[in-house]
């Protein structure tokens, strides 16, 4: 069964909290407002071990939250210059990073109230939203859904849309997860299914070359490492790993394991690629956090699969237009045990 209570309001909707649990013992938190995974708790040595950033009240996340645990877009990460050009037409989109656009701008998809339906023979929800044509700039009504469904150890994600007018389309889940039992994720061993990244500017916007990670370099994850320099001091990230074309999609792209080596997370994705993001901007007021914690630089890490970040600038990446004859589809699976 899926346990639904209320959590809260938001612009005179009511948003509410949906609790799915496993046979395994895992729980998972998810409201409708922005599909936030609020909480996820896994069985640990007979104790129930939080492992995703989150907040206890909902006033805190439109007040305070970087995306925890929500479905990003219309077009995640970032747009250069807030505006794209498409069917010889160009689009303005709110600028919310300097002058481009992050994340869909500040009302994107989440942080709107989703729809949700409960589908207990199967231990998921199923959320919708539609939006409108002209939605934050964008062209084209989208009708949304995604079903978050959990079994045993494992969740898994699937995305679909439907417009009717070509328009760009880059969803992203942005969980943040912290496996261990210290306040950051430094220290957390880290292996990726990675050859290349796209090369970022200072503005973390692609340059649009693809660039090869080689051994001894910051971006090579093919031997697990931790997230810090020969020193011990801790090392950045914020960018777009390029997942092998044509590999085994039963592959995981993805393996963490907590210090204390008593949880590992694995990742798979249908995506091309995987920004790994360490939290190393993240400053919530102290306190909020799950069990009262507060969440500073280095205290969770994100494994966003996607399309390329500045996709609709850049022809050589995969597309991200989806028209009525090519629907949006998207999938990934986390296993944490």
């Amino acid at each position: 069964m899926v346990a639904v209570k209320p959590f809260g309001t938001f612009e005179g909707k009511d948003v509410r909290q949906f609790t799915l649990t496993s046979a395994t013992g895992v729980e998972v938190d998810i409201i409708n407002w922005g599909v936030v995974v609020r909480d996820w708790r896994v069985p640990v040595g007979g104790a129930l071990r939080s492992v995703v950033l989150g907040f206890e009240t909902f006033d805190d996340y439109p007040a305070h939250s970087p995306h925890f645990g929500a479905v990003a877009g219309r077009v995640a990460n970032r747009i250069a210059g807030a505006s794209f050009e498409l069917g010889g037409k160009t689009y303005t989109v709110p600028a919310n990073e300097g002058r481009n656009s992050l994340h869909g701008g500040p009302e994107g998809l989440g942080r709107q109230v989703w729809e949700a339906q409960v589908d207990d023979a199967t231990n998921a929800v199923v959320f919708s939203l539609t939006s409108p044509d002209g939605a934050a700039g964008y062209p084209g009504t989208l009708k949304l859904k995604a079903t978050y469904r959990l079994d045993g150890n494992k969740l898994r994600l699937e995305f679909g849309a439907v417009t009717d007018r070509p328009t760009p389309l880059s969803l992203v889940q942005h969980q943040y997860f912290n496996l261990g039992t210290s306040d950051d994720v430094l220290d957390h061993s880290y292996w990726f299914a990675v050859n290349a990244i796209t090369e970022s500017d200072t503005a973390l916007l692609p340059t649009g070359n693809i660039i090869e990670t080689r051994p001894g370099t910051q971006w090579y994850f093919r031997t697990p490492k931790t997230l810090r320099d020969s020193s011990g001091a801790p090392i950045g990230y914020d960018g777009n790993m390029v997942l092998d074309e044509g590999r085994d999609l039963a592959d995981p792209v993805a393996t963490v394991t907590s210090p204390e080596g008593d949880l590992t997370l694995r990742q798979w994705t249908d995506r091309r690629g995987l920004q790994f993001y360490n939290a190393m901007m993240t400053d919530t007021p102290a306190g909020l956090g799950l069990g009262g914690k507060t969440y500073g630089k280095y205290s969770g890490f994100c494994l966003e699969d996607q399309a390329f970040p500045d996709a609709v600038h850049h022809p050589h990446f995969p597309s991200i237009i989806i028209t009525p004859d090519r629907p949006y589809t998207h999938w990934c699976e986390f296993e944490i045990k």
